[in-house]
């Protein structure tokens, strides 16, 4: 379903995991330099990842959610950052239950450590995360990389779109949300987080 419509975007090698204006699929991509990959429009010249989000139309629930955990003007203002941000539909393929219950007010802690599972601090191109394994996040845990053939596998997300360059940072797209493993362990005896 989600997988299938999104194959012509998928990323499957290091050397094509850069994504070009004509696979963007709707998202906010910028032209790079032929030789030598190096982003030929100014960072200052880019929305912010939140502006690049909202203009993208496919990350509803990941911004609904930085508003609610209080993370929206860090994105928005802070960095560099990059982040693993899941589809709206990544979100919907969660228990049923899970967002809403994330975005209650008494749940804000839990989902800022889920959402700041998403994040590395500072600028992480594809082609620096396919020579690393793992990768340290701001939640504090880390975050598997594997690549193969097939991808580009964060933890248990396939990377489906890369290189989205925003005014302070990066933008990876992935089709599931990351759970740290705390949370990952929480969550295994229980249909819902929070």
């Amino acid at each position: 379903m989600l997988r299938s419509s999104l194959t012509a975007v998928t990323v499957v090698a290091a050397a094509s995991f850069a994504a070009s204006p004509a696979s963007a699929g709707g998202y906010a991509c910028d032209s790079k330099d032929a030789k030598t990959g190096v982003s030929m429009v100014s960072n200052a010249e880019k929305p912010s990842i939140v502006g690049t989000a909202q203009q993208a139309g496919k990350f509803n629930t990941l911004l609904a959610a930085a508003e609610a955990a209080g993370l929206a003007e860090t994105l928005d203002q802070g960095g560099p950052f990059t982040v693993l941000a899941p589809t709206d539909e990544a979100f919907a393929a969660l228990p049923d239950g899970t967002v809403e219950s994330l975005l209650k007010p008494e749940n804000k802690e839990t989902l800022k450590s889920i959402l700041l599972y998403h994040v590395l601090e500072g600028e992480v191109p594809s082609g620096t995360v396919v020579t690393l394994d793992e990768a340290a996040t701001l939640q504090g845990g880390m975050i598997d990389i594997k690549t193969t053939d097939d991808g580009v596998m964060i933890n248990n997300a396939n990377v489906i779109m890369t290189d989205i360059a925003a005014g302070n940072g990066v933008i990876h797209v992935i089709d599931a949300v990351l759970l740290p493993p705390t949370q990952a362990s929480a969550d295994s005896g229980s249909e819902s987080a929070g």
